[in-house]
This record gives C-alpha cells, sequence and structure tokens, in this order.
C-alpha cells in the first residue's frame, strides 16, 4: 500500500469505522534515519487505532524506528517481510527476509526490548514456485519464540522474479488452508488473514477460526465497504455513518489542514466513496479535476458534494436524474 495509505487516507478511512486498525504505508529504517521523520510519523490523534509498518533487516536500525514510532504514539510495531518488490528486494528486506528467519527473530527481538507496544510481523506463506509448508512454519516458529504473538499472513506464496508487485498479489495461487494449518500448530499466537478477502461478507468466515482479517486495495477502492465494518464485524449498535458525514467530516479536515496540504492530496484518496453507486463516473472525474480543484481550493469537497447530488442522487444513492451511471 506505498503512496496509498497515508495519514489522509487513514484519517479518512477512520470516518467510516472507529474499531478496525489502521496501518501505515511501509517506511523504511533509511528513511527514519536519514529522512525527514515528522512528514514520515505524523497522524491525526483520530486514527488510533493505528500501526507503523516498518520496512528494513537490521536489528538496531529496527529498533531505533520502533522507539520513534512509540515516541508518535503509535499502537503497534509491524515488520513488512511480505513486500516483493525490486526495490525492497534490493535493500534485502520485505519478503526475501524470509529466507532469513533468524535475523527477522533477532529483529523482532531487538524492537521488542525497545518498545513497550506490540510488534507484529507481516509476512507470506513462501518464496517463489516452493510450496513447502516447513518453510513458513520454520519462519514463523523462529519469529514466534523471539515474542512475536501476532502473525498477519498474506496467503500466497512471494515470487520473487519474474513477476511485478501487482502480479505478485494476484498470480500466486492463495492457500488459506496454510494460516489454519499455521494457528492450528501454533496455537499461542494470533493469525490475521489477508489476501484476496474483497467484501465484509467473505470476512466473516475465516473470523470464526481466525483472530482477525486484513483487506488492503479491496477496502481503497470500494472505501464505503468500511462503514459496515462497526456493526457486522464488532456488534457495535450505533449506525454506520452516512455518505454526507464523511463527506462534511473530511472537508472540516481539509479546512483544518490549511495551505500546508494540498486539497489534491486528499481528494484522491476519497475517489471511491461512490464506488458502485449512480454516478460514481462523475463523482471520480470531479475530484481528479485539476481546475476545478484550483477554482474550489478547500472547499472542492463540499463544491464537488453539491454537484454531484444535484445530477445523481441523494446521499443513500438513489437516483434523482436520468444520467450516465457508473
Amino acid at each position: 500500500m506505498m503512496d496509498w495509505t497515508d495519514r489522509h487516507c487513514r484519517y479518512f478511512h477512520r470516518q467510516l469505522t472507529r474499531r478496525a486498525r489502521l496501518y501505515t504505508e511501509m517506511v523504511t529504517t533509511g528513511a527514519l534515519l536519514h529522512g525527514d521523520v515528522p512528514r514520515h510519523l505524523d497522524f491525526d490523534p483520530a486514527e488510533h487505532p493505528v500501526a507503523l509498518q516498518l520496512g528494513g533487516c537490521e536489528p538496531d536500525e529496527l529498533a531505533h524506528c520502533a522507539r520513534l514510532g512509540e515516541r508518535w504514539g503509535y499502537d503497534e510495531i509491524n515488520l513488512n517481510c511480505g513486500c516483493p518488490s525490486q526495490r525492497v528486494q534490493r535493500g534485502a528486506f520485505g519478503a526475501c527476509l524470509m529466507a532469513e528467519p533468524l535475523l527477522v527473530a533477532d529483529c523482532v527481538k531487538a524492537m521488542r526490548e525497545a518498545v513497550s507496544i506490540p510488534v507484529t510481523v507481516k509476512h507470506r506463506i513462501g518464496i517463489d514456485r516452493s510450496e513447502d509448508y516447513g518453510f513458513v512454519r520454520e519462519f514463523v516458529g523462529r519469529v514466534h519464540e523471539a515474542g512475536c504473538e501476532v502473525f498477519i499472513v498474506h496467503a500466497r506464496n512471494a515470487w520473487l522474479k519474474g513477476l511485478s508487485p501487482k502480479d505478485n498479489r494476484e498470480v500466486p495461487p492463495l492457500r488459506y488452508q496454510v494460516v489454519d494449518r499455521l494457528a492450528a500448530d501454533f496455537p499461542r499466537a494470533q493469525f490475521v488473514l489477508n489476501g484476496g478477502i474483497a467484501s465484509l461478507a467473505q470476512a466473516t468466515e475465516p473470523l470464526r477460526r481466525l483472530a482477525g482479517v486484513m483487506v488492503g486495495r479491496a477496502a481503497y477502492h470500494d472505501p464505503y465497504m468500511l462503514a459496515a465494518v462497526d456493526r457486522e464485524l464488532f456488534g457495535a449498535e450505533a449506525p454506520a455513518p452516512s455518505r454526507a458525514q464523511v463527506v462534511g467530516a473530511m472537508s472540516a479536515y481539509l479546512e483544518k489542514t490549511g495551505a500546508g496540504v494540498a486539497p489534491r492530496a486528499v481528494l484522491r484518496h476519497l475517489l471511491g466513496l461512490f464506488h458502485g453507486e449512480h454516478g460514481a463516473r462523475n463523482w471520480r472525474r470531479l475530484l481528479s479535476d485539476p481546475q476545478f480543484i484550483e477554482r474550489h481550493g478547500a472547499n472542492a469537497l463540499n463544491a464537488a458534494a453539491r454537484a454531484f447530488t444535484t445530477r445523481h442522487a441523494d446521499w443513500s444513492g438513489r437516483p434523482v436524474a436520468s444520467a450516465a451511471s457508473s
């Protein structure tokens, strides 16, 4: 989710669900050791609970960055051992770390000694074409011995050669049964299923046997699916927020961020708010139009909402005028 789940995206998603845990995009240790720390770590208190995902392979550097994360107020530190991109591989972290379980164990141990908040690991179920269960079991076992209690498992192998990151999310087959087997073999650990979950209906069945599910791109492209999370998955009694309420909250957020943030940096995350609804294409067009954004500035979201509801639908998605649908 690099360049996707930034602080503006997370603030938006928090308007839709109060209970789901949000994760940052992966932040490399190098970015924190040598870059602008506040730019990478600042977030709004409304985002809680929120986890900082780190990318790196040096125990001392990860420990230092974990301390920064705790100091900034994050609720969890997550180590990425699942990203298959070539850039990440060149840095010797991400999915290629699965071949070095002892190193990952040292990294987890160093981070756990540095902070008092939970340290978790996100990983794949294998590397390249091998489907040897012993490989992932050895990895989880070593890391669990180092004190990791929560594993977020993308239930696909990472093919490190010959596939793009996009293909790596689609081509290697999903094998949910591997995650179930890990949960049975390590009953004192918690396992969160990731990969291929495209709706809350799909999330319900794994939750009967696992600690949680993680949804990534499906929630980004169709963010309003998150509006039902608190009620359907956490048993909350409060009604789901309406799209109008979400637009109101995000309009206030745009005004609060002021001149320091370009409106486009916020608006781009709301393109999918009307996914599947009548007129969704025109909503995306308005929020993607540079001239429209420049003309309205921080008020662009309210202006888009007025134009959208006049032409297409009320906030329940019921059409009030005939127009080309999405």
